[in-house]
């Protein structure tokens, strides 16, 4: 599904956004990244969810970097289709991993702890902070 797509079903809007709410959200992808990886060793849902939520806050940088907004039904799924569409190939693969991951992280939030695996986040994680730097690298280098 294009963008364009998005745009007429209404799971995305256009509207501008501040360069100040761009860097809000990367800081918070970055602070969560942190948050992560102390809490990995201790927690693996909670590092899990929030290394998830790291790469949702540089999606949302980048869509709205680009003058989008998700919708707010479904805004997870949304952010995360935009992203796909929007990216290249191999960056794509990768969001449709982290759509994965999005269900994964809402089945150990609210549904059963402790379905986090030691391998399952020590695959994720380094993807998670890959991913943000992508983020960060492609916002960085088109001010």
């Amino acid at each position: 599904m294009g963008y364009d797509d998005l745009l007429r079903s209404g799971r995305i809007r256009a509207e501008a956004v501040s360069r100040q709410e761009v860097t809000r959200a990367l800081e918070l992808a970055e602070r969560d990244l942190r948050t992560a990886r102390e809490l990995a060793a201790r927690e693996r849902d909670w590092a899990f969810a929030i290394g998830y939520n790291a790469v949702l806050q540089a999606c949302r940088a980048y869509m709205f970097a680009k003058g989008y907004r998700p919708a707010s039904t479904e805004s997870h799924r949304n952010t995360l289709a935009f992203m796909r569409a929007v990216l290249a190939d191999e960056e794509a693969r990768i969001v449709s991993y982290f759509d994965r991951m999005r269900r994964k992280r809402h089945q150990a939030v609210y549904d059963q702890a402790g379905t986090i695996t030691e391998t399952e986040l020590e695959g994720f994680l380094p993807k998670a902070e890959r991913f943000v730097q992508f983020i960060v690298s492609e916002l960085t280098s088109q001010k």
